[in-house]
């Protein structure tokens, strides 16, 4: 078997059919097979797989029906539209241009599987599914790879602390991350890559990087030497001369400069290891994203991706460690997404200032959670709150109810075809995808699409419930046709659930939880206040309803009866109002 990384003439980057060079390519070893954590275990990541199964069939509450409509036959958004993304390493939005034409290539760094997910993990994924869904709505064929931590200094401490083996014990969270991904509304990547399948390649670049004079050894540890590497900060900003000793690191008397970092650390008492040229021991944290990076992609890719905290040490060493491999090493887009804060403060495991996705799903729905972090623009810190969790599970209800009193009225009509569409709706609807388009196309302004989905949404409930909207001139086309181009935006967004009715009673009986009441509770205090209204005991009728708004349960009254909804608890709701600034 010949040598595994080597750099070879600059043609094509990206691993895709027909067959194609990267400028450095690192090719699996027969004996790393298995990609997935979790399924296709099997298999072995050929080359043209990149490409040819990017369905969601794994996760069937999910519908995604639409996503991968260009809808170029009927106006919804051209293929390759204009797209601008910020990027950390030029400091500004860059227009989108892929290395190959209509092909994305897009790392995303993955969990370190040793415990359960936090909402600050939620918001990482959540960003950059968006983008994924995105370029795929635009029309490209997307190679996304996300990998999983599954050997490091935090997973083994948590294993010796219970007893587990500590690969086992990084599985078993790898599954459960799954599960939150899935409840997310989530797509799977193309590949899932683990840490402990991919050992050969890691070799290789290490044994790359050490013939490129990048690296020392210093008994049996193998240290990447950042004086060799003049452009060491450029990412992050930072000059070598400020920089620390990356994170996950002890200080140690050895290195060359505190900043080395190790690329293979020997082996210790107590913990796994393998059998490596330099002696038995485990990578480096850093090293793992390069290798498998390069496993996937090649050398030069598109999009890297991750959390705002992994700019430097993480993905300042990244660069370094490919670009010593393989001088031609390129990324085009370094996209970081802001934190998520708890009282101003970021939200990590190590403050112990967390939630974890399980937590704040036993209470709220996973796509009031969804919305929730996709209401602020992904750059942004977002603060969490009971208060915003709870708006957006307020907001959520409403987008489902209404469209579920839609596809009600609209329940077997036939759809109508462009030319039977009110000229005013059909407007408001170009409008809408124009908005959309624009917001998204410069950088992924979630927060306005969000924000412009209220007009459309209250058309509808005027066509719906008001005399005059129940008139409206071709009122079943004008319904179908809001109705779909709101569906549309909600898939590409990861918005749209398989049955709205379903949803709505999903987000009725979170609220109960919220609220610690049963339907049946609710349901006798309705009779009660029913009963104190027509003995005109309206302070009592007040009462029992101003009780029920205290714990997010709101009433409504109509000709056909009382009925209840989600809403914000009034604690809150003042609380809300009195953190608005004053215009």
């Amino acid at each position: 078997m010949g040598t595994l990384l080597k750099c070879y003439n600059p043609l094509a980057t990206i691993r895709f059919p027909p067959f194609t060079r990267s400028l450095c390519s690192l090719q699996l070893k027969p004996r790393a097979t298995r990609a997935f954590c979790g399924r296709n275990k099997n298999k072995r990541p050929a080359v043209f797989r990149c490409f040819s199964s990017l369905n969601s069939s794994s996760l069937p509450s999910i519908n995604n029906e639409n996503l991968r409509k260009s809808s170029s036959s009927d106006g919804f958004a051209s293929p390759f539209s204009e797209l601008w993304l910020y990027n950390t390493m030029t400091r500004k939005k860059d227009l989108f241009k892929p290395k190959v034409d209509s092909k994305v290539g897009m790392y995303v760094c993955g969990v370190t599987a040793y415990d359960l997910s936090h909402i600050g993990h939620a918001r990482v994924y959540v960003t950059f599914d968006v983008l994924y869904r995105y370029l795929r709505h635009l029309g490209y064929e997307v190679c996304y790879v996300r990998n999983f931590t599954d050997v490091d200094d935090k997973i083994i401490a948590r294993a010796n602390e219970v007893g587990e083996d500590p690969i086992s014990l990084s599985r078993r969270y790898c599954e459960e991350f799954h599960q939150d991904m899935v409840h997310l509304h989530c797509l799977s990547p193309s590949f899932e890559p683990r840490v402990s399948d991919h050992m050969p390649q890691i070799f290789d670049m290490i044994k790359q990087i050490l013939d490129n004079g990048y690296a020392y050894r210093v008994d049996g540890d193998v240290y990447f030497s950042v004086d060799k590497f003049p452009d060491y900060g450029r990412l992050s900003g930072r000059r070598l001369e400020d920089n620390r000793a990356g994170e996950r690191v002890a200080v140690d008397s050895r290195k060359r400069n505190p900043a080395d970092f190790a690329l293979w650390k020997s082996a210790k008492e107590g913990e796994p290891f393998w059998e490596s040229p330099w002696g038995p021991g485990r990578p480096g944290w850093h090293i793992e994203c390069s290798a498998m990076s390069a496993a996937y992609l090649g050398y030069t890719f598109d999009i890297h991706g991750g959390g705002m905290d992994l700019v430097f040490p993480h993905h300042e060493n990244e660069i370094a460690q490919s670009c010593a491999a393989c001088k031609q090493s390129d990324v085009s887009y370094w996209m970081h997404n802001g934190f998520v804060t708890v009282d101003s403060e970021k939200m990590s495991k190590s403050l112990g200032n967390f939630f974890t996705i399980r937590q704040v799903i036993d209470l709220y729905h996973p796509l009031a959670l969804r919305l929730f972090l996709m209401g602020t623009h992904y750059r942004s810190p977002i603060n969490y709150s009971d208060v915003q969790l709870e708006g957006a599970s307020e907001r959520i209800f409403y987008i489902y109810q209404t469209l579920h009193d839609c596809e009600n009225v609209l329940r077997g009509h036939d759809p109508a075809s462009e030319d039977f569409i009110p000229p005013d709706i059909l407007d408001a609807i170009k409008k809408f995808d124009n908005d959309f388009n624009a917001s998204m196309s410069d950088d992924l302004h979630t927060s306005v699409v969000l924000a412009s989905l209220s007009d459309p949404l209250k058309t509808i409930n005027d066509m719906l419930h008001t005399r005059k909207g129940k008139k409206q001139t071709k009122r079943i086309e004008a319904l179908a046709a809001m109705e779909n181009i709101i569906r549309s935006i909600l898939t590409i967004l990861g918005l749209m659930p398989t049955s709205y009715a379903e949803v709505l009673q999903q987000l009725r009986e979170k609220a109960l939880t919220r609220a610690k009441l049963t339907e049946d509770d609710i349901l006798r205090k309705i009779e009660e206040r029913t009963t104190a209204r027509k003995n005109k005991d309206y302070e009592k009728s007040d009462a029992i309803r101003k009780d029920l708004a205290a714990v997010g349960i709101a009433l409504m009254d109509s000709p056909d009866g009382t009925s209840w909804k989600p809403a914000v608890p009034l604690a809150l709701q003042e609380q809300q109002v009195a953190a608005t600034p004053m215009p």
